[in-house]
């Protein structure tokens, strides 16, 4: 899936009216599921979500706003973003003040609609350019929110690509905003060209994708998943992807997992501009998977920070903020950090007294003394100081300087070799994990 097609799928999505619940994330998740084999998750409201509950489910199907005369001020049908998340219905003739105390709009920005959300208190409201607000001058409107708010289903994707192990990595992405194609339609693109890339390759970690609302919809993940969070190894959130901004990676709250350290490594071995933040607790739905209850190392991969750029949450947050190279390297950065956690693994030396001869196996120069050796080269002799089965790929590349890629070619070339094999690093021993049987 290139950047051409990760941008087709961000404008097909972009019209979709979602929210925590309801239609809108079903049409959205049944979408991502003709490109990839997605389980469409349907939890009911009022279901235990840890200290949460699943919320009642929320449909809206028209809203605008009318000059007692009839003439139209907002429509719904003209942009998502007008009708406040979760708002309730409505039908009545108020007067100006009154409807003004239901709107909302950004003078600093006079031209965008902001998007507003009322998903824990019943009320309503709508969101207009501030410009078109201060016209409003009539005595009185008629307003009209055609929605329900009713028990339902919080509805979630799920796709795991299984792996030889029992281990996994999360691949996470909130599926609940509205129009706004940077802060969630780009990660929901980059996800489904992962998991496209992913998933007829094999691999030691299963991979799990989770398209969900956020927070309530990882709180929920969580309280279902329970029993198999020991299993999750590392991960991801992904959002902000597809504008102009560097790429951007918030460490785990322990800010030292492997999974901070595959993604620096990826990032400085490509040369990318790169910003790292610690860990805070503000943001998506890393702040749940890395609570103290479960501590799982989920990192966040974004470009502009959410709430740092101008047009966040806003109608500027468009198809023109975002394109498909950007969206395109996000991709391939996920899928190499992916890639590395999958291939960090111990070793330990079949040969260990001493160096191996290497020479007459035809895997070393066959003249000596001339200088360094290549990197391919020094990286097996790296390996074959390092093979006492508790130093991994990425420890080794890390110590010695040389990149991931060419220390896991030089672990391929000398397992071939029956120099050196798979490790536990618990024991020290050779193991080679046979396939699961999910």
């Amino acid at each position: 899936m290139n950047g051409s097609e990760m941008m087709a799928l961000v404008r097909d999505l972009y019209p979709l009216c979602r929210s925590l619940t309801g239609d809108g994330v079903r049409e959205t998740l049944k979408r991502i599921q003709r490109l990839i084999p997605l389980e469409i998750r349907e939890v009911p409201s009022g279901s235990p979500a840890l200290d949460w509950t699943v919320p009642l489910e929320w449909n809206v199907r028209e809203a605008w706003i009318r000059t007692t005369t009839g003439q139209t001020i907002v429509d719904l049908k003209d942009s998502t973003l007008h009708v406040v998340g979760y708002s309730t219905p409505i039908h009545a003739t108020i007067t100006r003040t009154n409807l003004d105390s239901h709107l909302h709009s950004l003078p600093e920005d006079p031209d965008w609609i902001p998007w507003r959300t009322s998903y824990y208190s019943e009320s309503w409201g709508f969101c207009m350019p501030h410009r078109l607000r201060q016209t409003l001058t009539d005595a009185e409107y008629e307003v009209f929110i055609d929605s329900t708010l009713a028990p339902g289903h919080l509805s979630y994707g799920e796709l795991l690509l299984p792996g030889t192990t029992e281990q996994e990595l999360l691949v996470s992405v909130h599926v609940c905003h509205p129009s706004l194609a940077n802060d969630n339609l780009s990660g929901i693109a980059v996800a489904t060209a992962v998991a496209m890339l992913h998933r007829d390759q094999p691999r030691q970690l299963g991979i799990r994708f989770l398209f969900i609302p956020g927070t309530i919809g990882s709180l929920t993940w969580l309280e279902l998943n329970r029993p198999n969070l020991i299993l999750i190894v590392g991960g991801l959130t992904l959002t902000c992807l597809g504008d102009a901004a560097n790429l951007t990676y918030k460490r785990t709250f322990d800010g030292r997992c492997a999974i901070d350290r595959a993604a620096l490594h990826v990032l400085e071995a490509e040369g990318k501009s790169h910003e790292l933040l610690d860990f805070y607790p503000y943001g998506y739905d890393e702040r749940q998977y890395n609570s103290p209850g479960f501590r799982l190392p989920i990192g966040s991969l974004m470009r502009s920070r959410h709430g740092r750029f101008r047009e966040y949450h806003t109608s500027a947050d468009d198809l023109s903020l975002v394109s498909g190279d950007q969206l395109e390297e996000a991709a391939h950065v996920v899928s190499s950090i992916l890639s590395l956690m999958d291939r960090d693994r111990c070793y330990v030396s079949l040969a260990p007294e001493g160096e191996p001869q290497l020479g007459r196996r035809g895997i070393y120069r066959a003249v000596g003394g001339g200088g360094d050796p290549e990197a391919l080269q020094y990286a097996m002799l790296w390996l074959l100081q390092a093979g006492d089965g508790r130093h991994t790929l990425l420890d080794v590349a890390e110590r010695s300087g040389i990149a991931f890629s060419v220390m896991a070619e030089a672990a391929d070339i000398l397992e071939t070799h029956a120099l050196i094999a798979w490790s536990d690093p618990d024991e020290g021993t050779a193991l080679r994990p046979s396939r699961s049987s999910r």
